[in-house]
């Protein structure tokens, strides 16, 4: 029997460490190069089942192809030209938003004096300075930064060649993967790739699905509480949700700050943060575990920490494929020995005597009504 080197463990950390700093030095050093490819791939996942179901239907696969690239740019075009009207609209309606942000401003401190008994002037100027402030230059961000991302969908216009050939040689990489491992590892590898198709594909479709409902959802919900500029308010707070956890939230914020500086009573703001909570409950108990389901299995800690991590190395297009890019290293660590202790720390299970179920609920209540009787 061969025996293994054992390497000391100061120097196994030391390896380790060279190997994250050069990843973390490639990821930062060639962003603009890695994440359109990352894209790319990502959305070849999405519009896969569209090429699939249009070559099972004897349609050659290289039209199939070009046939899904055109229905992704239709819809990707169709909501960058419905929001930037909207924000035409928006802009238009800026001097008067800032008047009612400014008597918004007054009655707060008017109020707050009243409960407090303090008067704070310079305050409230600064206060109210700010609100204009932000209000002028969200408008003004707002039309730059879509400026800014057509300018960069120009810099990356060359995505839609990689999902063509990603899609297009899709059998080919999956070969060279195989020639790549050795023959008795075919068995395990084509397990991997299978189970990492699936995820993605299973994510990317159902986080589509979701966020086309939760446009309806939003956009309904500020039509019904009067908010204005409500489909603008509900496309966008539907986009952020993307991004796992954080987007509901950076999603809600714009609404909530319309509600509380431009609108003309408290109300707006209490039934902006009720819509939240009824939309961020129904996204996450009955929308995902339906949709997107169970493929994904990541803990909520990790998911947060590769958010964060992919947001700090590749800006927003990072916070984006973190999850994805986390459940395939999770199918790697089921599947490789070596990898298990990272798809242990990834996964779901673990702590299971300490979550919270319906199981477990339905027992409790089944306990008290129990004792009751």
């Amino acid at each position: 029997m061969k025996e293994t080197l054992k390497l000391p463990l100061i120097l196994r950390l030391t390896v380790v460490m060279l190997f994250l700093w050069l990843s973390y030095f490639i990821l930062t050093e060639f962003r603009n190069y890695l994440y359109p490819i990352t894209l790319g791939g990502l959305f070849a996942y999405l519009l896969y089942p569209i090429a699939s179901y249009l070559e099972r239907h004897k349609i050659p696969r290289i039209l199939s192809i070009i046939l899904s690239i055109l229905i992704g740019i239709t819809v990707v075009s169709a909501l960058f030209f419905f929001i930037y009207k909207q924000m035409g609209l928006f802009l238009q309606d800026l001097p008067s938003l800032k008047i009612v942000a400014s008597k918004n401003v007054n009655t707060i401190f008017k109020h707050l004096a009243e409960l407090t008994g303090v008067e704070t002037p310079l305050l409230k100027e600064q206060f109210k300075t700010f609100a204009g402030n932000l209000l002028s230059s969200s408008g003004q961000n707002f039309k730059g930064t879509f400026n800014a991302t057509f300018q960069t969908a120009f810099a990356v216009g060359i995505m839609p060649v990689y999902i063509f050939f990603l899609l297009f040689y899709r059998n080919k990489f999956h070969d060279f993967i195989l020639m790549v491992v050795p023959n008795q590892k075919h068995a395990i590898a084509s397990k991997i790739i299978d189970e990492v198709n699936q995820v993605v594909v299973n994510y990317m479709t159902g986080v589509f699905i979701v966020v086309t409902i939760l446009v309806v959802l939003n956009s309904t919900g500020f039509i019904i509480i009067g908010l204005k500029h409500a489909l603008l308010l509900g496309v966008l707070a539907a986009i952020m949700n993307f991004i796992p956890y954080y987007g509901t939230i950076i999603g809600y914020l714009f609404p909530l700050f319309i509600a509380v500086f431009t609108m003309n009573s408290p109300q707006y703001a209490f039934l902006v943060v009720v819509q939240f909570i009824i939309v961020q409950f129904t996204e996450n108990n009955i929308l995902t575990p339906n949709i997107v389901g169970s493929h994904v299995s990541i803990n909520p800690f990790m998911i947060i920490l590769a958010i964060t991590f992919g947001g700090f190395i590749w800006g927003l297009p990072g916070m984006f494929i973190a999850v994805p890019m986390a459940a395939v290293f999770r199918v790697l660590g089921e599947n490789l020995p070596e990898l298990a202790p990272i798809g242990y720390l990834l996964g779901a299970e673990g702590t299971e005597q300490h979550s919270l179920s319906r199981k477990k609920l339905a027992r409790i209540i089944f306990r008290k009504n129990k004792k009751s009787n």
